[in-house]
């Protein structure tokens, strides 16, 4: 692995020692707090009524004084209610789908996007990038953040940009081999989409090197997949619409031993999702993020409904010194219960993954019948995959056996954004 300086975009912040890290959070987030209650209402209410006075405000020996945030503020707040800079300020907006309720938006001054974009161009570093590759970036320039982080860091970056958008797979694929893409990045139902097309194509594409993939939990045999079936190294890329886009909060490095979070940017807490108290290093919990150096709409002690855990503080193999997180393991609200068992997609889709002749293509229907809460698991295999495999696979991994069939390859829809892995049901009736 090459640890040498070529592979940090900024070698001296991305290499901080913990009192570096702590002393620059320190300043920051006082600052922050101060920013926020002076200039926006509604954290000033938020503040007042848990008695925190931004003047007298400690910094991180008070952190946990802060009130949390959650998606329901930014539904309560939208479209901009919470935004703490002048209008005319504003160079630039993304938001969330919207397709579980009102959308997230997200606002941003100029500075904000050079930190978006600072903080993307030492993700693409960390994979080994650098100025001159050929980037070719498949998520939509568009509301959703995906396509513009993955331009604005590949910009500062100084890489060759294809801005294909999602869709029309084919073309991604004969582009990349006419351009010599390099680094791809996509959301990661997509790149399987890609490894399918490029396979059925009999393309080959030599100058591919990184794969970057995020939006969608990603197991690790998963990752295994897409990186064998596309002969290339696959990192883990983080961030969402509250933080600023993807890639704000880190990505894996060479050494894929965990999520490094910028800490310069943003400070991490792990709670425990029903008690809400801080846990040890080492145990899962839900992801609490405050930004420190974002304008127009920070976040405090912000509520992710994601689950990890702190895997080092230590510096690591590549050099890097931020904290290490475990990939994301599901979502708070993502655990299913199925005859006493609890348990999250994720689960499903490493058990899955272990069988040899299964294809990444599958989908979970969960049915509620009657009360009773049922599963059947779909999934594309190559011939001789049984439905009997598949099953004990799943009792093996999960500790109960659902139904369970395979299905020919590219039976099961395609979608060229998020896949839907998980289908609810009642009463055999889509909900």
């Amino acid at each position: 692995m090459n640890t040498t300086m070529n592979n940090f975009f900024n070698p001296v912040e991305e290499r901080y020692s913990a009192d570096e890290i702590a002393a620059v959070q320190q300043k920051r987030l006082c600052a922050m707090v101060r920013h926020t209650d002076q200039n926006n209402a509604y954290f000033h209410r938020r503040y007042q009524a848990a008695g925190v006075d931004s003047a007298g405000f400690r910094g991180l020996d008070d952190l946990q004084a802060l009130p949390f945030m959650s998606k329901i503020d930014f539904r309560e707040q939208y479209p901009d209610a919470m935004c703490c800079v002048p209008k005319n300020t504003i160079a630039e907006m993304h938001m969330s789908s919207g397709s579980t309720g009102t959308p997230v938006v997200m606002l941003y001054t100029l500075n904000d996007v050079n930190q978006w974009a600072e903080c993307m161009a030492r993700c693409y570093c960390m994979a080994g990038a650098k100025p001159g590759d050929v980037v070719q970036i498949t998520p939509g320039l568009g509301l959703f953040n995906g396509g513009f982080g993955c331009f604005h860091g590949a910009r500062k970056l100084g890489t060759f940009i294809v801005p294909t958008g999602p869709g029309n797979t084919q073309r991604q694929i004969t582009l990349a081999k006419d351009m010599k893409t390099n680094v791809i990045v996509s959301v990661v139902s997509y790149g399987i989409r890609i490894m399918e097309m490029a396979q059925q194509m009999n393309a080959d594409l030599p100058d591919l090197k990184i794969g970057i993939f995020g939006a969608e939990t990603f197991s690790p045999a998963m990752k295994e997949r897409i990186s064998s079936g596309l002969g290339i190294e696959v990192f883990d890329i983080y961030g969402m619409t509250e933080t600023g886009g993807i890639g704000t909060l880190g990505q894996d490095c060479c050494a894929h031993n965990g999520i490094h979070v910028w800490e310069d940017h943003y400070i991490v807490e792990i709670i425990d999702p029903t008690t809400k108290q801080p846990i040890a290093d080492g145990e899962m919990g839900e992801l609490v993020i405050t930004s420190i150096t974002r304008e127009a709409i920070p976040i405090i002690r912000f509520r992710t409904g994601d689950l990890t855990r702190v895997l080092s503080r230590k510096t690591c193999e590549c050099g890097r010194t931020h904290v290490r997180l475990a990939p994301i393991s599901g979502r708070v609200d993502d655990m299913l219960i199925i005859k006493g068992v609890n348990f999250f997609p994720s689960q499903v889709e490493q058990s899955l993954m272990k069988i040899p002749g299964v294809l990444p293509q599958y989908r979970i229907i969960v049915n509620d019948n009657h009360g009773v809460m049922e599963m059947y698991i779909e999934v594309e295999a190559e011939p001789g995959v049984t439905g009997h495999q598949v099953v004990k696979q799943l009792r093996e991994d999960l500790g109960f056996a659902p139904d369970g069939d395979v299905f020919p390859p590219g039976s099961i829809p395609r979608q060229e954004g998020k896949a839907k892995r998980v289908i609810y049901k009642k009463d055999g009736m889509d909900i």
